[in-house]
């Protein structure tokens, strides 16, 4: 705005400076052809050759009213004067006076208007070569430097008798410096109004953007120094509606996000600490124990167990390994459109073609009325519905059947499957509590360590990750309250068949 403000002023004086300029030439010209008319009928003669009477030229220039800002010079041809209003009109230039003290200033380099120039500017001729080219017959118009250095605009017209150029008249402007020292005091204005917002707007980036900026990379410095552990800056910068609010908000959900993170990985590692040490445990004792057993089948039932431990441990650390991969492709990984249909048939075929007689059939049924597309990774996706069959198998009984289904919703955008087995069903309270990292409700005959707990933990954080949820809940048979088995859901946004993946 400053620059803009400076721009147009500038553009607009210099425009009018012009104008000015050629108006005062214009008004010259015609000034000059009146006068010079007037000269050649009344101060010339044409015996015994053409001539300039000097005496009556200088009569008709002094009843003439010429303005005080003009001057009116009358030459012969040669270049020698004939007759100056100034001294006709008896005309004395007054300058002010400097202080007693003062070096006298050279009257050379002073303007009419009483400023002295600021920009340089080239004469477009001299006296003598506007005189010369008049004396040709040619009229001269243009600017000049006066007796005393200032800036004229000057008109030199030839004085005629018959064909013969007999004078040259000469008119200067000499309110050109004036004009040029009011205009450029106008500017001032401009150039004021120009740095005011220049510095308000210095005032307000400081205040308003700058300074709010200033408090978030300091309050980031303090949380990365962990001198506090969440985002802390003044609530009128997360207050604000603006970028800088919008940027406040983003940068304290992701230090909340990293600081969830964080404990979520301590909460993990003293999980995975307690989880390995119980087997651990478990190993130690029956070797300590078997180092003092003779007899050969208590010492085999040691092996066995100290077998299954580390079975158990194995189970634990590949999970782990598991669960630490998946979390790190659906970080960096790059989401596409997936068929979700396509997905569980998939599966489910790949379940049947590798299934054993006494493993449940694997069901898949469509029931979605429309396109099932989400967006989203592959891979992790598929590793959800994987840890569900194999969640679901392992509590159905030998032949018995899971079922996979894609359901209508009952809303728009989003879809949603489900898995069901014909096992003994959760628990009420359970429900929620089955998508704890580690926590395993095995029926009875089942061998203990055979699941390490972290499968439904890792199906919620993929599902959560991909902006959907997941539930568990029971199956009742139609008609009365008995359970049938348990139910998985998953919800996912969907997407159009129009949307960019």
């Amino acid at each position: 705005m400053a620059f803009a403000i400076l721009a147009a002023g500038a553009l607009l004086l210099a425009e009018m400076r012009a104008q000015l300029v050629r108006a005062q030439a214009e008004s010259l010209v015609t000034q000059g052809a009146l006068i010079a008319n007037i000269l050649a009928e009344t101060a010339t003669t044409g015996e015994p050759e053409p001539r300039l009477l000097g005496r009556e030229a200088r009569q008709v220039l002094r009843r003439l009213r010429i303005p005080e800002t003009t001057r009116v010079r009358l030459f012969r041809p040669t270049g020698d004067p004939v007759a100056d209003t100034d001294v006709l009109s008896d005309r004395v230039e007054e300058y002010p006076l400097p202080r007693l003290q003062s070096t006298v200033p050279s009257l050379q380099r002073r303007d009419l208007g009483g400023s002295i120039t600021v920009l340089p500017w080239t004469p477009d001729y001299t006296l003598a070569e506007e005189i010369a080219a008049a004396a040709k017959g040619v009229v001269k118009s243009g600017q000049r430097e006066g007796e005393t250095g200032e800036r004229v605009v000057s008109v030199s017209y030839p004085v005629q008798h018959v064909e013969a150029v007999v004078g040259v008249l000469t008119l200067e402007g000499r309110d050109v410096g004036a004009i040029l020292a009011a205009e450029r005091r106008a500017i001032l204005p401009f150039i004021f109004a120009a740095g005011a917002v220049m510095l308000l707007s210095s005032i307000l980036l400081a205040l308003l953007i700058a300074r709010p900026l200033r408090t978030l990379s300091m309050a980031a410095d303090r949380l990365r120094m962990g001198l506090t552990n969440q985002l802390e800056a003044p609530k009128p910068v997360f207050d604000r509606k603006d970028e800088i609010g919008d940027l406040a908000q983003a940068l304290r959900r992701m230090t909340g996000a990293l600081l969830e993170r964080i404990e979520s990985n301590a909460r993990f590692a003293a999980d995975v600490s307690h989880e390995i040490k119980n087997p651990l445990t478990s190993i130690r004792s029956a070797v300590e124990t078997a180092q003092n057993v003779s007899d050969v089948d208590a010492r085999t039932r040691l092996l066995a167990i100290i077998a299954a431990d580390v079975g158990r441990v194995d189970r634990l650390i590949t999970d782990i390994s598991l669960a630490s991969r998946i979390e790190a492709e659906t970080a960096r990984g790059a989401p596409s459109r997936i068929d979700l249909g396509r997905l569980l048939q998939d599966l489910a075929e790949t379940y049947n073609a590798t299934r054993r007689d006494t493993d449940p059939l694997i069901v898949f049924t469509a029931q979605h009325p429309g396109p099932s597309l989400v967006t989203g990774q592959d891979d992790p996706l598929g590793q959800v519905f994987r840890n569900l069959i194999d969640n679901a198998k392992s509590f159905s009984p030998p032949g018995g059947t899971v079922r996979l289904a894609l359901v209508d919703p009952g809303r728009k955008g989003v879809v949603r499957a489900v898995v069901e087995d014909s096992g003994p069903g959760i628990p009420k309270e359970n429900l929620e509590t089955v998508f704890r990292r580690f926590y395993t409700d095995r029926p009875k005959g089942s061998a203990f360590g055979g699941n390490s707990g972290l499968g439904l933990s890792i199906a919620r954080a993929i599902v959560e990750a991909h902006k959907g949820r997941i539930w568990a809940e029971n199956v009742v048979a139609d008609g009365s309250q008995t359970i049938t088995g348990a139910r998985f859901v998953v919800e996912l946004p969907a997407v159009s068949t129009g949307a960019a993946p």
